[in-house]
């Protein structure tokens, strides 16, 4: 019999927004194939270090890689882009 762990990142959601996750790693501790419609599913028992506890799905159970930040251009509008007319001042600011 093979013994091993497993581990997950933990889905939980830490503010309201949804936008911050727990991320902790979470222990596997049962694994199970669940019936549906469209055929079994992989599914699992999983908690963290926090106390969350999840079950069901695996797909429903790992968080989608996040997107990472694409090269934003550093080059300068060309001039005849930018505006000639003078710009508005505001009461605060010197000549």
């Amino acid at each position: 019999m093979d013994s091993y762990l497993m581990f997950l990142n933990c889905p939980a959601h830490m503010d309201n927004n949804g936008a911050a996750r727990c991320g902790l790693p979470a222990e596997v501790h049962y694994r199970y194939t669940m019936n549906s419609t469209d055929g079994p599913l992989e599914s699992a028992k999983i908690s963290c270090p926090c106390g969350h506890h999840f079950n069901g799905p695996i797909e429903y159970l790992t968080v989608p890689e996040q997107p990472t930040a694409t090269t934003v251009s550093a080059s300068l509008p060309s001039p005849a882009s930018q505006s000639t007319e003078p710009r508005a001042r505001w009461a605060g600011e010197r000549p």
